[in-house]
């Protein structure tokens, strides 16, 4: 595509994915593929273009289905509050917090991505604001920021980890879901949620997936003591 044409992208995406309930967040709606490798072929076959980005928006990933279903089982954690779902994908976190009161804006460069939150948004009945702006480098304006399944890449996952610190700094509240990839930050991230997905999780590993949500916190620095004079 030299030229990104929504509503050819919005065809394309209907006729590629199916809506289906995913099985660890029935709850939510959203347009899947098969599998990711049957996905991209289809779309450059439809856009007769090789080379295309992979359509990452079309899977469920498994540390997303459990960011979500965390937000979903705690929804005082986002309810009024601001939130950005990071690298948002197919907008499945951000539709989870949503749905829990947020006042939710999702991030992502891929276009194409942008156009499926904005579909699976609809689907789900909820407002989610949409950008293509890539808001890391720049400090939080948002009270809680979101990421899952963004560790898969050392340069990406490495940008991402810095920029995710920062903000949590700010004392923005950082949630993760991760299966724990060799890029996913050793010490920061706590878990606070582990959770076992069947069937459409199956992107990585057959038969069962296990994925965790964490918070990031920050270490806790005791301010000096006072000199005695």
């Amino acid at each position: 595509m030299k030229r990104f044409d929504a509503g050819r992208f919005d065809a394309f995406l209907e006729s590629a994915t199916d809506v289906v309930t995913l099985p660890l967040c029935p709850e939510i709606r959203l347009r899947v593929a098969t599998d990711l490798s049957t996905l991209w072929k289809a779309q450059e076959r439809w856009f007769e273009c090789v080379g295309l980005a992979p359509p990452y928006w079309g899977i469920p990933w498994p540390g997303g289905q459990a960011l979500a279903r965390f937000l979903l089982d705690n929804p005082s954690v986002i309810r009024g509050r601001s939130v950005l779902d990071l690298g948002s994908g197919s907008g499945l976190c951000a539709i989870a917090a949503a749905k829990g009161g947020g006042v939710v804006h999702a991030a992502d460069t891929d276009p194409g991505a942008c156009s499926a939150i904005a579909m699976n948004a609809v689907l789900n009945a909820v407002e989610v604001t949409v950008s293509r702006e890539d808001p890391m480098g720049e400090p939080s304006q948002w009270e809680v920021v979101l990421a899952a399944d963004l560790w898969y890449e050392r340069f990406m996952a490495s940008r991402v980890t810095s920029w995710l610190k920062y903000v949590c700094q700010q004392q923005t509240c950082v949630l993760l879901g991760d299966l724990g990839r060799a890029y996913f930050p050793r010490s920061g991230p706590v878990e606070i949620g582990r959770y076992r997905i069947h069937g459409l999780s199956a992107v990585e590993q057959n038969g069962v997936t296990e994925a965790c949500a964490w918070r990031w916190v920050t270490a806790v620095v005791s301010p000096p003591l006072a000199t005695q004079a």
